[in-house]
């Protein structure tokens, strides 16, 4: 099968999980790494052995590459992702799909005329542990889903992030960081989502920096920093969750579905691997199920290579815009449902992902 050409743009800090993990998948030859500052990405290139180093215009009009790894920061997916498309080529950006449903929704249209496809991180639901948890619910393990929950909560990530601000402008905040993950891996496991409700606050009217080399330097902060949502699916089921940058500690789960007939344990969904765990009806104590599929280690690159494969042998790719678009559309609601004290009903919809092979990719 013929290698799929990508040229990455961005190369910040989340440049180096993918180039380091891209090359583990045949599919992918990583040809160019671009950035606004050229040095920045040369100095990427270098460090793995990437052949080309170039602004982000000079990747556009490179004829060989095919697919555009878009990891820019959150402001900049869908100006970079319109100019890939423009260009004639297939883009997967990291999450947020967008900032704006507006920006979303153009994204999905270009992408449609341009017969070009786009794709969206999280690919973590695309790892074994989840896809294990995919498998139980499957086959009935805990019966019908009837409930869930999950929880993300912190105290922000400017104790450790060299240039944080942008968590905390919009576009940014704990639900558009890792909200995707959460809603992302329920919505592979449980289905679409049909309507949400939320609350919001931002509890801290500034940040102050931790980390060097900006240690000391205040961040007005834009965007809500406590959201505690609920959300309808169209299957019935009905989901909690709350994502914080405003706790210190807590003793909340990650993720629990709640079946008919038992309740599953899904590991953290910014990991690939477990634990997996069941509780079946009145048992007294948890079981502790094997993942028993691939991809537990680090993948970053899986849904990049999935959507690789998908190009070449012509089916749907699994971390696709839609399912990117259809979360950003509820992450929005929580928002929009705050202010106005209404719920929002989605007006997107999307199938349920495919479950990976159980042999991988």
């Amino acid at each position: 099968m013929e290698r799929v050409k990508v040229g990455v743009v961005g190369a910040g800090k989340i440049s180096e999980a993918y180039l380091s993990i891209a090359p583990r998948f045949p599919v992918l030859d990583v040809v160019a790494v671009a950035d606004v500052l050229v040095d920045r990405a040369q100095a990427r290139a270098a460090e793995y052995g990437v052949p080309r180093a170039c602004s982000p215009e000079e990747l556009f009009a490179d004829p060989s590459v095919e697919l555009v790894l878009n990891i820019t920061i959150p402001q900049a997916h869908a100006p970079v992702a319109t100019a890939a498309l423009e260009a004639g080529k297939h883009v997967y950006g990291e999450k947020p799909f967008a900032v704006e449903l507006e920006e979303g929704r153009a994204l999905l249209s270009l992408a449609a005329r341009s017969n070009r496809r786009v794709g969206s991180a999280p690919d973590t639901f695309l790892g074994g542990g989840i896809q294990t948890c995919r498998e139980l619910i499957d086959r009935g393990d805990i019966g019908e889903p009837v409930a869930a929950t999950a929880f993300f909560a912190n105290h922000g990530h400017e104790h450790w992030h060299p240039d944080p601000a942008f968590y905390y402008q919009h576009g940014g905040g704990p639900m558009f960081d890792m909200g995707p993950y959460y809603l992302t891996a329920l919505v592979s496991l449980i289905g679409p989502i049909r309507r949400v409700t939320g609350s919001t606050r931002a509890s801290f009217a500034e940040r102050l920096i931790e980390s060097e080399p900006k240690r000391g330097q205040p961040i007005a902060v834009e965007t809500p920093t406590h959201i505690a949502g609920v959300v309808d699916f169209v299957n019935g089921a009905i989901g909690t969750i709350v994502t914080s940058f405003d706790v210190y500690a807590h003793t909340l789960p990650r993720i629990e579905i709640y079946g008919s007939v038992g309740t599953l344990s899904v590991p953290d969904p910014n990991t690939f691997g477990g634990p997996v765990r069941v509780r079946r009806g009145r048992d007294a104590e948890w079981t502790d199920v094997p993942v028993t599929r691939p991809y537990v280690e680090n993948s970053r690159s899986l849904g990049l290579a999935d959507m690789a494969l998908a190009i070449r042998e012509g089916r749907p790719h699994r971390a696709s815009g839609e399912l990117g678009f259809h979360v950003l559309e509820a992450m929005h609601g929580f928002l929009r449902a705050s202010e106005t004290g209404h719920a929002v009903h989605l007006e997107s919809t999307v199938e349920r992902p495919a479950a990976l092979p159980s042999e991988g990719l």
